[in-house]
């Protein structure tokens, strides 16, 4: 079974008390049996590398991988403060930047991935949203992420875009808490990802935004500096950028770097 590091193993993590919290992965030729990987990843890739962690699990025996997800930059900030992160995945290359700039990323980071937003509404749209300036309407409770965060960063990029600012009822550290909010009837209406309102299903219903190619984030992945598992995480960004890692986020909606 795979435990998932959330924001309370974080804290611990961030203490200097690690457990071996993950799934149990193999080894291949970068990889010695009984090693821990821990990967910290954005919020919008909880179930893609969920799945990519389980295959590597399967193509390397003996291998253990520690998954935290969270916003990019809380990450950013766990791994500033300390937090033993062998690997990291941005959903944009600003907060990944910071890491770069502070020494914190060994190599040059390799885009994985792209993505673009769009308009998550609950499956009966009470308040009958159809396009994107339906937002800005009196009444309408809109969630979005927060500015620091890389939806948040696209949303203005798509403000712009449109013409069209918005007046959120609340703004979130996570894409995957903006689609938790419409999810539960808190909204009527939020901005994440594409991907977001693949993986929701029938919970939701996806409002496309013209301008959102205008908007589009690019998915880096890099080797955290000092790392003691640099070998076997530079074996797990390969993965991700392979030919096994394309698929599985072609099928999530993911778009190529």
């Amino acid at each position: 079974m795979r435990l998932a590091l959330g924001l309370a193993a974080a804290s611990v993590v961030l203490a200097g008390c690690v457990g071996t919290a993950g799934a149990t992965l193999g080894t291949d030729n970068a990889a010695g049996q009984g090693e821990t990987l821990t990967v910290f990843a954005a919020a919008s890739l909880t179930e893609t590398f969920t799945e990519l962690a389980d295959r590597f699990e399967e193509a390397n025996p003996g291998v253990t991988v520690a998954l935290n997800f969270a916003g990019s930059a809380d990450l950013v900030t766990q791994i500033r403060e300390g937090a033993p992160a062998d690997v990291f995945a941005a959903a944009d290359t600003t907060n990944m930047a910071k890491l770069s700039r502070d020494g914190l990323v060994d190599g040059s980071p390799a885009v994985f991935a792209t993505n673009t937003l769009m308009i998550a509404v609950p499956a009966d749209n009470p308040a009958g949203i159809a396009t994107f300036a339906d937002l800005a309407a009196p009444g309408v409770d809109v969630v979005v992420c927060a500015p620091q965060v890389p939806c948040g960063a696209a949303l203005q990029a798509l403000e712009a875009a449109a013409g069209v600012t918005l007046a959120p009822v609340s703004e979130e550290n996570a894409v995957t808490d903006v689609l938790g909010k419409v999810t539960n009837g808190q909204a009527d209406a939020g901005l994440v990802y594409v991907t977001d309102v693949a993986s929701a299903g029938d919970a939701v219903l996806g409002i496309p935004v013209p301008e959102a190619d205008q908007a589009v984030n690019e998915y880096p992945i890099a080797v955290v500096a000092g790392s003691e598992q640099a070998r076997l995480g530079a074996s797990f960004a390969r993965f991700v950028t392979g030919a096994t890692g394309r698929g599985v986020l072609r099928a999530a909606g993911f778009g190529a770097p």
